[in-house]
């Protein structure tokens, strides 16, 4: 059998600008899947029809650019791509149950209606499980909900080392679906993993408790699985919170090459890669080119970005 190509992406939400902290995502993802001598590719994970932006599509997209991070296939949008996950969720159905459940009704059980699997929002924090009030209601046209299997199970993280979870425990009963259509995260990311056959994923240490999750859905859906995982430490901002744009965390400006340098050779700084001074006065492309040589996953291993 032949061995998957290496492939890698980097798979922004256009809910605001590019921030340092999504750089280092990005430009992490591109130097450590570059330095195996694989693809690299871009994908707009823009499901989110009520807080994602076609001008935050342009500015992440030209700022990738600028800063030589440059797709080596086509570009995808998820908001083009419904009809595939439909398509998806039909196959599921013998896993999946329409929900019914309001913000009130779980917020009267002392239930969080708002948690990261509820809306599609990446988040660390997790809410309680879900109580499948609605498992055997037989509803329809409502969002839906997919059963996670109770089962404890492993995964390697290149940076955070064997990770142990249980997703029916962590997780419980993810949306897939909400009522109004929109796909969430968990179910789209997964599905496009497979379908671009992508074999090396590197990105935010909160996205991590959706990992397990979404080696069971791919597996549900016959999907090949990513073979590596990296989870990356975050960027926090003096208070301690994530760098997000949630947090308003300031856009970066790649307008020129000279701040497209500096830009570069502070992240590579945060990230622990140790560039020499006198590389923050190259180019870019020189820049990345010893970036993508000197790349050093090890270094990242139990070790925080810190607070900007």
């Amino acid at each position: 059998m032949n061995p998957r190509p290496i492939i890698g992406r980097f798979a922004p939400s256009p809910t605001g600008a590019l921030h340092l902290g999504s750089l280092c995502t990005a430009l992490a993802s591109y130097c450590h899947i570059k330095s195996l001598g694989g693809r690299w590719l871009v994908r707009i994970e823009d499901v989110d029809f009520e807080r994602c932006k076609p001008d935050y599509t342009v500015s992440i997209l030209t700022d990738l650019d600028n800063l030589g991070l440059h797709s080596d296939g086509e570009i995808i949008f998820q908001s083009k791509r419904t009809d595939i996950y439909d398509e998806y969720l039909n196959y599921l159905s013998n896993i999946t149950y329409h929900c019914t459940c309001s913000r009130k009704e779980l917020s009267a059980l002392s239930i969080p209606a708002v948690s990261f699997y509820d809306v599609n929002i990446k988040d660390l924090h997790l809410a309680p499980i879900y109580p499948r009030l609605c498992l055997h209601k037989n509803l329809s046209d409502k969002k839906i909900r997919l059963c996670l299997p109770d089962v404890l199970t492993a995964f390697f993280d290149g940076i955070q080392g064997v990770i142990w979870d249980n997703p029916a425990k962590s997780l419980g009963d993810v949306v897939v679906k909400r009522q109004n259509g929109m796909i969430n995260y968990i179910l789209a990311c997964t599905i496009d993993d497979g379908l671009q056959g992508i074999t090396h994923v590197m990105r935010g240490l909160d996205i991590m408790p959706m990992t397990v999750a979404q080696l069971f859905i791919a597996k549900a859906c016959r999907l090949p699985t990513p073979h590596y995982f990296y989870h990356l430490p975050l960027l926090v901002n003096a208070d301690g919170q994530k760098l997000s744009k949630q947090n308003l965390a300031t856009p970066i400006d790649t307008t020129t090459p000279d701040k497209v340098s500096d830009l570069l050779f502070t992240a590579l700084t945060l990230l622990g890669q140790n560039p020499p001074t006198e590389l923050q006065k190259e180019t870019p492309d020189t820049i990345l080119m010893w970036a993508v040589r000197h790349w050093d996953n090890g270094v990242l291993q139990g070790a925080t970005l810190g607070a900007v």
